[in-house]
């Protein structure tokens, strides 16, 4: 089934699995490119505010999700700002990147863990798999990013990324 999500912990790592109905040369470009990212990153009433990629190793991905949602309570509002600094990327095929979350000038948070994200890439009957493991300097750690509701952030926002390739591939 192609919406079906797989989410594990293995020791410091956060495991994500699911295969999206979608070529994977599209998949990787949606993960690649700040035209496709800024239609579906961040969790259900977010929406990306800023977006800037260097899409090389050494480069940056700045951005700022912002809730929208009035619903969300005191979430309303508020603005959350991360930045990856992209270690390797092999094309449609893998991207490694480490994690942070910062502030609009893209320093680093001090209070929050970075994670370490690998994403592959694999091409299954004209489907594409994405394996994420988002790795984490201690089991403490991920820990403190799981119970901020990472899970449920990370789960809306690869559905809102299934309502994207639908919505593009029309």
């Amino acid at each position: 089934m192609a919406n079906q999500m797989i989410m594990k912990v293995e020791g410091q790592e956060f495991v994500m699995e699911r295969v999206f109905n979608a070529p994977k040369e599209l998949v990787f470009k949606a993960f690649s490119e700040a035209e496709h990212l800024k239609q579906w990153w961040g969790p259900r009433g977010w929406t990306l505010t800023a977006c800037t990629i260097d899409f090389r190793p050494g480069g940056v991905w700045h951005y700022c999700m912002k809730c929208i949602d009035e619903n969300q309570g005191d979430f309303f509002g508020f603005e959350s700002w991360g930045k990856g600094v992209y270690g390797e990327i092999v094309e449609q095929e893998k991207i490694v990147y480490t994690d942070y979350f910062s502030d609009a000038e893209g320093n680093e948070s001090e209070d929050m863990p970075p994670s370490l994200i690998t994403l592959v890439f694999e091409e299954q009957d004209g489907k594409t798999k994405v394996l994420s493991r988002s790795r984490f300097h201690s089991a403490e750690a991920l820990q403190a990013s799981v119970e901020m509701g990472m899970e449920q952030g990370i789960r809306e926002t690869w559905d809102r990324l299934v309502e994207h390739l639908e919505a593009v591939q029309k």
